[in-house]
């Protein structure tokens, strides 16, 4: 099988689950009693965490795949030993998701094997672990929040959406360096200057790569098939507004790649843009942006750029 074009993405059990009641025996026992608790609870099912809603979506894009090779790989990188990692699997094989890889590296952030799959996300409700992969190059970030109950509107639908803050998440963060240098003003300045310069890329532009590799695959199955309903959509929602919208666009189409909305806000509470849109995860650099969209939509802080120091 040809696994180049597969978009691979490794999930921490902490991302997919809701492992608050294990953690707390863990961490008022120990793990012996931790090992137990979990031998115990074998057949009982793990409730959805945080980036559950989108990793069943993204997988639930497999049945677009041209030929052997899946479009999506999910595999689990844990913290676990193998054998108190058992209830996850059977959690994972419970919720029929079709995951079948895993890494556990007790005690260990299993992050430095992300190399080794070509992996283009790791998602972790681990802090360190994320800061330590960021910090390494590696594309991660910390889900945060509560897990947000999207089948309720609809329980039939299939669309994956997926939002991203610009800078310092898709582009690199030296228009946020001049914002801090400088201020509003200079910064303005400066991108009307830059407008016509692409910015470098930063941790997710990958990610988004991939995600356009995808919807590559729909555009040609909606060729085939004129009954086909795209399912899969991607948007900007960014704190740039005129002028500096248009160094965002210039550098999105240097890099090859489209997304299929752009929310340019200019200070405006993105929380207000994303209850309306209702991603299935939403990647922004700034901890103090998701305060506000967590508790709507599963948020995901990238601890990289500036900001972040």
């Amino acid at each position: 099988m040809n696994w180049s074009e597969t978009l691979v993405i490794g999930v921490a059990s902490s991302a997919l689950f809701d492992l608050t009641e294990s953690h707390a025996v863990f961490e008022e026992y120990g793990e012996d009693e931790y090992r137990s608790f979990q031998e115990t609870k074998y057949e009982e099912q793990l409730a959805p965490g945080i980036a559950f809603p989108f990793i069943r979506r993204l997988l639930g894009l497999n049945d677009l795949a041209p030929g052997p090779s899946p479009v999506v790989e999910v595999i689990v990188l844990s913290r676990n030993d193998p054998e108190t990692g058992a209830r996850v699997m059977r959690s994972i094989e419970t919720h029929d998701l079709p995951m079948t890889r895993a890494v556990f590296t007790q005690g260990r952030s299993p992050y430095k094997y992300m190399p080794a799959f070509g992996m283009k996300l790791f998602l972790s409700a681990n802090p360190k672990d994320v800061a330590e992969a960021t910090e390494l190059g590696f594309p991660a970030g910390q889900v945060v929040g509560s897990v947000a109950d999207l089948e309720a509107d609809d329980p039939y639908d299939r669309d994956l959406r997926i939002a991203f803050d610009f800078d310092a998440v898709l582009a690199d963060d030296s228009a946020e360096r001049v914002y801090v240098a400088e201020g509003i003003k200079g910064y303005h300045e400066h991108e009307t200057t830059m407008a016509e310069v692409p910015l470098p890329p930063g941790p997710m532009k990958d990610l988004l790569a991939a995600i356009n590799r995808i919807q590559d695959l729909e555009d040609a199955r909606t060729k085939d098939d004129d009954t086909y309903s795209r399912r899969l959509f991607v948007s900007i929602v960014t704190a740039r507004n005129a002028p500096a919208y248009a160094r965002a666009i210039k550098s999105l189409k240097s890099w090859g790649l489209r997304v299929n909305d752009g929310f340019f806000l200019g200070g405006w509470e993105k929380s207000a843009v994303l209850e309306i849109l209702k991603p299935h995860i939403f990647f922004d650099d700034q901890m103090s942006h998701l305060e506000g969209t967590q508790s709507l939509v599963p948020s995901v802080h990238v601890p990289f750029g500036v900001k972040n120091s």
